[in-house]
């Protein structure tokens, strides 16, 4: 039972941890390439390939398909990857990771709690603290930070959109299967992004930019959606936008142990705390679905 109830928490881990590769993988890219030609090529390939096998498997139907949850999440993930993009060439990459990352799960709290009338939790109120706390010390000394107001706000922007494509997409799998709800999402947010992409898609056939291509259509998007979907059918929005701060955590240390970054200090702190409010959510989120599943058994057995 403890292991069906951390599943969902580990799925939506291991989902920020391949989103964490992404940074890394691009570095194997011919320099050149925009990052929203970048997000939309990723897209159309991962979500594509998904959507063939959806429609062999006869998964998906047009008709009675929910076209308007869809339609919200592809707009919201194309809008992220626009906002986000955007908002570290203002304020560079550290400014621009810290305010979309840490301000996503506040987001996406209050939007739960106003639309969905979900309160958040105590747990999950101290472990987006000590992820957000950590998040900032992790990037505080990367680089020049650069506080650009028009950065800030589309980096804010930004994190308004991940957590509002978090909660459409928990909507979606509530009526669709995961893995034709992520090929339908993605394959339309290809096609919003495409005609702002300058280099279209034939940039992948150059150079060396296959594979590292294939990657993070594959794993990075394919992969990790349906882990994050599935996971997310389980547990809260708020709960899985938190859980996806796991993503710097990732990058940060495969900076470390395979490109040879060197973290301060003060940034090992950051890691620390961004663990420990992961460890936090995660087991006092299960201790909560445990509670309310014996609960639940009582009650049965009253009756």
């Amino acid at each position: 039972m403890s292991l069906l109830t951390l599943l969902p928490y580990i799925l939506v881990l291991f989902a920020a941890m391949l989103w964490g590769t992404v940074g890394t993988t691009q570095t194997f890219l011919e320099e050149g390439v925009s990052s929203i030609a970048v997000a939309a090529t990723r897209s159309l390939v991962g979500g594509g390939i998904l959507l063939i096998a959806a429609i062999a498997m006869r998964k998906v139907n047009f008709k009675k398909w929910s076209w308007k949850w869809t339609i919200l999440a592809a707009l919201t993930i194309a809008l992220f990857q626009c906002f986000f993009f955007t908002s570290v060439r203002f304020t560079g990459v550290a400014v621009g990771t810290v305010v979309t990352i840490g301000s996503s799960p506040v987001f996406s709290g209050i939007i739960e709690w106003i639309f969905w009338k979900r309160k958040p939790s105590k747990v999950w109120g101290i472990a987006t603290l000590l992820a957000i706390v950590g998040c900032i010390l992790l990037f505080v000394f990367k680089g020049e930070a650069t506080v650009d107001p028009m950065g800030i706000g589309l980096a804010l922007s930004a994190g308004v959109m991940f957590a509002l494509y978090t909660n459409c997409s928990k909507q979606l799998t509530e009526k669709e299967e995961t893995l034709p709800a992520v090929a339908m999402t993605f394959t339309l947010c290809a096609l919003m992004l495409l005609p702002f992409s300058q280099q279209g898609v034939t940039w992948v056939l150059e150079g060396g930019n296959l594979l590292p291509m294939l990657f993070m259509a594959l794993a990075a998007t394919s992969l990790a959606y349906i882990f994050y979907l599935a996971g997310l059918e389980k547990i809260s929005s708020s709960s899985a936008v938190t859980l996806s701060l796991a993503e710097p955590l990732t990058a940060s240390l495969l900076g470390v142990f395979l490109v040879g970054e060197i973290l301060s200090p003060t940034s090992w702190i950051g890691v620390a705390m961004l663990l420990g409010g992961i460890i936090v959510l995660t087991l006092g989120g299960r201790k909560k679905v445990e509670k309310s599943e014996d609960l639940a058994g009582d009650l049965k057995d009253v009756g």
